[in-house]
C-alpha cells in the first residue's frame, strides 16, 4: 500500500496509522480494566455499611463499565478470545479450591441435619423447577429435557463460599443459625456440583450425529472421569504426602517440590477434558478427591483464593458485561418479567419450602427455618458462569441470561438484610452461654484453651490437662496455646509463611521451647492412649497490650468453654512466689474482664503429678464451695475431675452459722433480699445436683464446715493448706454472704478473689496449688437468654 501524503506535505505510512489505532484501543483497554479494579473497591467501601460482600459490588461495576459504549468498542475480537482464555482459566482455578475445600466422603456417611436441611431445600427447588421452567419458554436451540436440567440444577444450588464468608464477616458463622447455614449451604453446593458433573457426561456438550455415537461419547467421558477421579482418591494422597513430609512446617517448601505437585494436580485435572469433557468440572472433581489437609494444599487454597479475590473477580463480572449487554434486555416485553418473577419465586418458594418442612420434622423453630431457606437462595460465581456460559454456547439468548444474572445479584444483595433482621436472635445464640462448664451438652466434648508462658509450666499444664479430661467419651480437645510476647528481637526473626498463620517465627529459643512443649503433650496423650484426649498447637505471639484480645479471639474461634491461665507469679525453691511478671498479670486482668467464656488461672507451687497417675497412688484434691456463679462453675469443673483415677476429691462447703455468738450484728446490704434469696436458692439447686452425682454414690469426700464470720473463713482456709495437692475455688462469693466480708481487705492480687488471694498468699510454703475459676460474665444485650432464641 502507497504512503499517504497530506495537505501539509507530510507522509504516512499505513502501518503507522494502524499502530497508532491498536496504541489507542489498547489504552482504552487499560483504562476500563483499571476502572473496574477501582471502582469495585471504592463501591464496596460505599456498601459497607450493608454488609454487602465483594461479589456485589465487582458485579455492579462490571456491568455498568462493560456497557459504555467506549469500553465495548475498545475490546476488538482478538483481545475478547484473550480475555475469555483467562476467564476460562480463571473458573477452572476456582472449580478446583471449590472440590480441595469440601469433603466428599460425607455423602456416604449418615446424614446429619445440616445435609437433611440442604437435601430438602435442593430437591424441592429442583422438583419446581422442573415442573414449571418447560411451560415458559426460555429455552433457545436446545433440548428441553437437557435445558430444563440444567436450569433446575442451577436453580437448586448455592455459593457456600458467598454464605460462608459473609456469616463469617457478620459474626455469626458460630451461632446455630450460623452453623445451620453454613453446613446446609456446603452441602447444597457439593449435591448441585455432583449433579452437573453427571449431567455434562450423560448431555455432552459435542452434537453428535446420532444416538450411538452419542452413548460412544458419554461412555469415553465417563471412563475418563472416573479413572481421573480414581487416581485422585487413591494415588495422591501418598503423593501428597510425602511432599508433605519431605516439606514440614516453618521451613521454606522446595521449589523443584512446588512445581512438581502443580504439575501433578495440572495432570490430574487434564485427564478428562482430553476425551472432551468439561475442564471446569473437571478441575472441581480432581480437587474434590484430593487431601484437603497438609501443607501444599493449604497453600495451595491460599495462593487460588487471593488472586482470585484480588485479580480475577473483577476481570470476571467485565467479561461477564461484554458477553451480556444490557441494552439487548427485553425490558417492554411483558414475558420477559413474568419468566423473571417465575425464576425468583422458584428459588425462593422451592428452598424456604423445602428448608421448613424438613426443619419442622427435625424439631427447629418456624422464624429460624425461613431465614436458612433465604439464606440458601444465594447463588455465587459459578452460577453466574454456568449461565453466561449457556448463552456462549447458544442454548439460551440474552434476555434470558440477564434474568438469570439479575436473579443471582438479587440472591446476593438479600442475605445481609436477612442477617441483619436475625442479628440480635443470632447473637443471643452465639454459644456463649454454652462456653462455660455448668452448661456445657453432656454429649459434647470439653474444648480448653490451655495456656503456657515457657517450659516451666510443662508439669502442671499436663496435669491440668489430666485431671480435665474427664469420660473417656465425648472426651477433651485441649488448644495447647505459647503466650510469647512480640519483642523487637523475636519480630527481626519473623519471615513470611502459608496459609493461616502467614508469619513463621525462626528464632532458636522460641522454637526448641516450642518443640519440647508439643513433645512432652504429645508423648503423655501417646501414653495413655485411652485417655480421651485430642491435642492441638497453638501461638499467641504479640505485645502484652494486644494479647488478651488475641486470645479472646482465638477462643471464640476454637468455641472454648474454659481458658487456663499461669498465674504471674513463680514458685521458688522453698515454696513461696516470686514478685512475677507484671505483663502476663495485665494480660490475666484484662481477660478476667473481657474473656468469651470461663476463665481459670493456675497458682502453681509444684502441681505436676502426672508421672504417678493412675496409678495406685493418688492425689488429693479439693473443691471449696461458699456460694455464687464462680463457686458453681468451680463445682462444674470439679465434677470432671472426679473421673480422674487417680484424683481423690474433696467438697468442701462453707455454711453459714446464725446461731452462733460471733456472728456480724451488720449483714451485707449490697443485695436485696429477693436477690439474696434467690442466689441461696441457686447455690442449693447446684449443690444437691452435684451431691446426688457425686457424693452420694461415694465417688466424693464431703465436708461440711459452720462459720460465723470472715474471720472464723480465714483460720479455716489455712488450717486446710498442705493438705491437698490441688484445691479449686471459685473466683468470687456470693455477695450477700457474711464468709468472705473484710477478706478484700487483705487482697494483694485481686484477680484472685478473696478466697484465692488468702490461699496463694506469698507467705505460704504449704506445697498446695490453687485454682481459681471464674464463670463468663455475660453481660449487655446477652442478659436475660430465654429458650425462645434457641433454633431448636
Amino acid at each position: 500500500m502507497p504512503p499517504v501524503t497530506t495537505s501539509s506535505n507530510i507522509t504516512f505510512h499505513p502501518c503507522f496509522l494502524r499502530f497508532d489505532a491498536a496504541s489507542v484501543s489498547f489504552s482504552g483497554k487499560m483504562v476500563a480494566l483499571i476502572a473496574t479494579y477501582v471502582l469495585s473497591r471504592v463501591v464496596h467501601h460505599l456498601l459497607k455499611p450493608f454488609s454487602q460482600p465483594y461479589m456485589t459490588s465487582d458485579l455492579v461495576i462490571g456491568l455498568i463499565l462493560a456497557s459504555l459504549p467506549h469500553a465495548r468498542d475498545s475490546f476488538t475480537s482478538l483481545f475478547s478470545i484473550t480475555l475469555e482464555n483467562i476467564v476460562d482459566f480463571g473458573m477452572i482455578s476456582y472449580a478446583f479450591v471449590l472440590g480441595l475445600e469440601m469433603d466428599p466422603y460425607v455423602i456416604f456417611k449418615s446424614p446429619t441435619r445440616h445435609a437433611m436441611v440442604a437435601y430438602a431445600g435442593t430437591v424441592s427447588t429442583f422438583v419446581a423447577a422442573c415442573a414449571i421452567t418447560p411451560w415458559l419458554h426460555y429455552l433457545r436451540n436446545s433440548s428441553i429435557i437437557t435445558f430444563t436440567l440444567s436450569l433446575s440444577i442451577s436453580l437448586s444450588g448455592s455459593g457456600s463460599h458467598i454464605l460462608t464468608r459473609l456469616m463469617t464477616y457478620l459474626k455469626v458463622g458460630k451461632s446455630d443459625i450460623g452453623k445451620l447455614s453454613i453446613g446446609a449451604g456446603v452441602h447444597s453446593d457439593m449435591i448441585t456440583m455432583f449433579s452437573v458433573v453427571l449431567s455434562f457426561v450423560f448431555f455432552p456438550l459435542q452434537e453428535t450425529a446420532n444416538f450411538r455415537e452419542g452413548i460412544k461419547t458419554s461412555v469415553q467421558i465417563g471412563a475418563a472421569l472416573m479413572l481421573q477421579t480414581l487416581l485422585a482418591a487413591k494415588i495422591s494422597p501418598a503423593f501428597m504426602n510425602w511432599i508433605n513430609q519431605s516439606n514440614p512446617e516453618g521451613k521454606p517448601l522446595k521449589g523443584s517440590h512446588l512445581v512438581l505437585s502443580m504439575a501433578f494436580m495440572t495432570v490430574l485435572c487434564s485427564l478428562a477434558p482430553w476425551m472432551g469433557y468439561n475442564s471446569c468440572l473437571s478441575a472441581f472433581m480432581g480437587g474434590l478427591f484430593l487431601p484437603s489437609e497438609g501443607r501444599i494444599s493449604k497453600w495451595t487454597i491460599s495462593r487460588i483464593n487471593n488472586l482470585l479475590s484480588t485479580l480475577f473477580y473483577p476481570l470476571f463480572f467485565f467479561w461477564v458485561g461484554l458477553r451480556v449487554d444490557i441494552s439487548s434486555f427485553a425490558v417492554g416485553n411483558i414475558g420477559t418479567w413474568v419468566r423473571l418473577f417465575c425464576l425468583i419465586l422458584i428459588a425462593t418458594i422451592g428452598k424456604v419450602g423445602g428448608t421448613l418442612i424438613c426443619g419442622l420434622t427435625l424439631g427447629y423453630h418456624r422464624p429460624e427455618l425461613v431465614a436458612v431457606g433465604l439464606l440458601l437462595t444465594a447463588k455465587g460465581h459459578f452460577h453466574i458462569y454456568f449461565a453466561v456460559d449457556a448463552l456462549r454456547q447458544g442454548k439460551i439468548d440474552v434476555t434470558t441470561c440477564i434474568s438469570m444474572v439479575i436473579l443471582i445479584f438479587l440472591s446476593v444483595i438479600h442475605t445481609p438484610f436477612v442477617v441483619r433482621h436475625i442479628i440480635e436472635r443470632a447473637r443471643k445464640r452465639v454459644p456463649v452461654q454454652r462456653m462455660t462448664l455448668r452448661w456445657l451438652d453432656p454429649s459434647s466434648e470439653l474444648r480448653i484453651l490451655l495456656c503456657l508462658h515457657g517450659t516451666h509450666n510443662l508439669e502442671s499444664g499436663i496435669s491440668l490437662m489430666e485431671i480435665s479430661r474427664g469420660k473417656p467419651a465425648p472426651g477433651l480437645f485441649v488448644h495447647v496455646t505459647d503466650m510469647i510476647e512480640l519483642t523487637e528481637k523475636i519480630a527481626s526473626t519473623l519471615v513470611p509463611g502459608e496459609g493461616v498463620d502467614n508469619m513463621t517465627i525462626t528464632d532458636n529459643s522460641v522454637t526448641e521451647m516450642r518443640d519440647e512443649i508439643t513433645r512432652a503433650f504429645q508423648t503423655h496423650i501417646n501414653e495413655n492412649v485411652d485417655g480421651g484426649i485430642m491435642l492441638s498447637r497453638m501461638l499467641v505471639l504479640s505485645t502484652f497490650n494486644s494479647m488478651p484480645h488475641d486470645i479472646s479471639v482465638l477462643a471464640e474461634d476454637l468455641m472454648v468453654s474454659l481458658i487456663l491461665l499461669p498465674f504471674h507469679k513463680r514458685a521458688k525453691a522453698a515454696g513461696t512466689l516470686d514478685e512475677g511478671h507484671p505483663g502476663f498479670r495485665h494480660v490475666n486482668r484484662k481477660l478476667l474482664r473481657n474473656a468469651p467464656c470461663s476463665i481459670g488461672i493456675l497458682v502453681d507451687r509444684g502441681f505436676g503429678f502426672t508421672e504417678r497417675l493412675p496409678t495406685s497412688s493418688v492425689s488429693k484434691v479439693a473443691v471449696i464451695f461458699i456460694g455464687g456463679k464462680d463457686d458453681q462453675e468451680a463445682l462444674a469443673y470439679a465434677g470432671r475431675v472426679v473421673w480422674h483415677p487417680g484424683v481423690e476429691l474433696t467438697v468442701i462447703r462453707f455454711l453459714v452459722d446464725k446461731n452462733s455468738e460471733h456472728a456480724p450484728r451488720r449483714v451485707n446490704n449490697r443485695a436485696s433480699v429477693a436477690e439474696q434469696e434467690e442466689e441461696m436458692k441457686l447455690d442449693d439447686e447446684c449443690f444437691a445436683e452435684f451431691y446426688e452425682k457425686y457424693v452420694a454414690g461415694g465417688n466424693v469426700a464431703y465436708m461440711e464446715k459452720h462459720l460465723a464470720n470472715s474471720s472464723e473463713t480465714y483460720t479455716n482456709l489455712m488450717s486446710i493448706e498442705g493438705q491437698y495437692s490441688l484445691i479449686i475455688v471459685g473466683r468470687a462469693g456470693r455477695v450477700n454472704t457474711v464468709l468472705t466480708q473484710g477478706l478484700n481487705d487483705w487482697q494483694q492480687c485481686p484477680e484472685l478473689g478473696p478466697v484465692g488471694d488468702v490461699l496463694s498468699g506469698s507467705n505460704s510454703a504449704s506445697g498446695t496449688s490453687i485454682l481459681i475459676i471464674q464463670l463468663h460474665n455475660i453481660k449487655g444485650q446477652l442478659d436475660g437468654l430465654s429458650d425462645e432464641f434457641s433454633i431448636m
